[in-house]
């Protein structure tokens, strides 16, 4: 009865709404075992709206009160009933004492099961002695989305009242409705205004409470959707969601509604009829009037934005939504973490605005939200991903960072789905790497998908800005046709006569003019030689002027340096055993046979330095060969050599 009493009276255009329906057919007879479906998902686990059910918010909380009868002491009060026909009106007083429960009006009754046979009532001090002005505060504890507010009366309707709403825990107030005989002298508003958009949301004043009847024991019913435009589209009207939101209430009753008996001033209450006679209460002329309410309720939902189907209490006792659809907050009014590629929307009837998570592929904890990714992207997807762990980049962890590539045979979910490119800190012209293949930027001459090698046609240097460089091309035929009288002859021929001579001993040693340890750095090309650098390790045998360790020069002709004979590469430790003489043009302007003498220099001012050719000892360094050169300078020191 009550529910339909308020759908009577317009309040239950959210009361009566959005309700789950129940299902078709035969009941279950196993329903009580089952668990019961959640209403936030479809039967496929779709998101759906979903509302708390609608209750009295008001339903046993504690109200707070300017005003109570009975305390300190106990009062006397008398109430006038009017029959509503020509008998004259019944005269009723009676005592309030709040230290006796069966005469006490505590606030409680404001809010506790009120019915038939369960009649209580608050009652005021006597308006006589106390001020008009009587305020009751109700708070929720939480937001709440309500539809009305209902106020019945013990006493005569007050003459004005006001309703005002809270939306943060009673900290500021807003005017909710106003009711009075007297709109403008009250409160400066006008009587029942007109309501449209641009005032739906302004607290209006009315005087159609003076018109019920009956005058006592009457009700005041607010509707907060009721009459407002945008009622019929609630969900789309931001204006009437805040309207209707609410954590506290406040009615202040500014004037009371005297009756005909005391407005007109005649045969005072006190005075004329009998009431009950109390000792400890003295009797008085005046008459006595005071605000009177058995049931106060406030209808609505535990505001949850349609992202939850339940309230309940938290650890500490506070009310807050069940929520659902990834969000999270006391009225889900927001994304949980990492649930941010949309931002936060409240449920419609057409669309659960679920949070959604954002696609990390498993490489991030944390996201955050871009509105102009969003935009972009249609309004469908604005998360970015921050913090992308195991090597991943990019706004999803989608690519591998710098100095990583994709492991193809991985998804990119997975962990190792990057692997490091291992770029050669020399060979490599940058540490980034061809995402799907792996291979490094080389330098010029430099290959291998780290780039750690020579490329064909260059040889090693020392220099990390060319690590590699080009082997010069040389026609070895046309080399030595234009060096001798003789027919050309091809690299075998040309090499054949010392093809072999890789190994040392006693009578080589003796033979030469010059023994040396070198590494070999660098090389560059000066006409038809090739100018390595060198730098001298050990000396073991030097005629004439004395070798010293340390940087020098070695020379070797192009054609012996393309016929490989000797053969010489970078970076690596060689021994040379060479003499002063030359082979055919040999380095000196003056052509063969021009060398320096016993110090093994090249001949001419130009090339200057030591000299190898096809006749030399260029062979690998071995350190066994340390201890067998320096036997063979004690044997020349005795003078062996001279008889080798």
């Amino acid at each position: 009865m009550r529910e339909a009493w308020r759908c009577l009276l317009g309040l239950c255009l959210l009361a009566c709404s959005a309700s789950p329906a129940s299902p078709n057919g035969p009941a279950n007879p196993f329903a009580g075992q089952q668990t019961p479906p959640d209403p936030c998902y479809d039967d496929a686990g779709a998101a759906r709206r979903c509302i708390p059910e609608f209750i009295n918010a008001a339903f046993g909380k504690e109200v707070a009160v300017s005003s109570v009868c009975g305390r300190p002491t106990p009062s006397r009060s008398c109430s006038v009933v009017e029959r509503g026909d020509e008998r004259p009106s019944v005269r009723t007083c009676q005592i309030c004492d709040a230290a006796d429960p069966r005469r006490a009006h505590p606030p409680s009754y404001l809010t506790d099961l009120n019915s038939a046979h369960n009649l209580t009532c608050w009652q005021s001090e006597n308006l006589h002695t106390s001020p008009h002005n009587v305020t009751l505060t109700l708070s929720l504890g939480k937001k709440f989305e309500i539809t009305y507010v209902s106020l019945q009366f013990c006493s005569p309707r007050p003459e004005s009242l006001a309703i005002y709403k809270s939306m943060d825990y009673g900290k500021s107030w807003t005017p909710y409705q106003y009711y009075s005989s007297q709109c403008r002298r009250m409160y400066n508003r006008p009587n029942k205004a007109a309501i449209t958009k641009q005032n739906e949301q302004e607290g209006l004043c009315t005087d159609g409470h003076t018109d019920l009847y009956p005058l006592s024991g009457g009700l005041i019913a607010f509707s907060t959707l009721d009459g407002r435009p945008s009622g019929k589209d609630f969900d789309n009207s931001p204006v009437l969601q805040d309207w209707v939101t609410v954590t506290d209430i406040r009615v202040v009753f500014s004037r009371p509604q005297l009756p005909r008996e005391l407005g007109a001033g005649g045969g005072g209450i006190g005075g004329g009829g009998r009431m009950d006679e109390d000792p400890m209460v003295p009797s008085t002329s005046l008459p006595a009037y005071f605000y009177a309410v058995g049931d106060f309720q406030v209808g609505g939902r535990c505001k949850c934005n349609g992202h939850a189907s339940r309230c309940l209490k938290d650890k500490e006792g506070k009310l807050v939504c069940d929520c659902k659809h990834n969000t999270e907050g006391p009225e889900c009014d927001r994304c949980k973490p990492f649930h941010y590629d949309r931002p936060w929307q409240r449920a419609s009837a057409r669309e659960a605005n679920e949070c959604l998570p954002c696609n990390c592929n498993l490489h991030a904890r944390r996201c955050r939200f871009n509105m102009e990714l969003y935009k972009l992207s249609g309004r469908k997807s604005g998360g970015v991903c921050m913090n992308c762990r195991h090597n991943t980049a990019g706004r999803h962890c989608h690519y591998c960072k710098e100095g990583f590539y994709r492991d193809m045979a991985r998804p990119i979910t997975h962990r190792r789905a990057c692997k490091a490119c291992d770029c050669h800190p020399v060979g490599a012209a940058g540490k980034t790497c061809n995402q799907t293949t792996g291979q490094c930027p080389c330098k010029d001459g430099v290959t291998g998908i780290t780039c750690n090698r020579c490329a064909k046609g260059y040889q090693q240097s020392r220099s990390p800005v060319a690590p590699c460089i080009k082997i010069p091309v040389v026609n070895p035929t046309a080399m030595v046709s234009s060096s001798t009288e003789e027919p050309a002859a091809d690299c075998e021929s040309y090499c054949k006569p010392v093809k072999g001579n890789l190994k040392i001993n006693m009578k080589k040693y003796c033979k030469k003019d010059y023994a040396v340890q070198v590494n070999v750095l660098d090389m560059e090309t000066v006409g038809d030689w090739a100018k390595f650098s060198v730098n001298v390790v050990s000396v073991y045998k030097s005629r004439g002027e004395p070798l010293k360790r340390g940087d020098n020069v070695l020379w070797i002709h192009m054609k012996d340096l393309a016929c490989k004979c000797p053969k010489i590469q970078m970076s690596k430790r060689f021994l040379v055993m060479g003499t002063s003489e030359t082979g055919p043009g040999g380095p000196g302007a003056g052509g063969p046979g021009a060398g320096p003498g016993a110090a093994g220099a090249a001949a001419g001012a130009e090339r200057v330095g030591l000299l190898a050719d096809k006749n030399s000892l260029v062979i690998q360094w071995r350190d066994v060969w340390t201890r067998r050169l320096r036997k063979f300078q004690r044997k020349e020191k005795k003078g062996k050599c001279s008889k080798a």
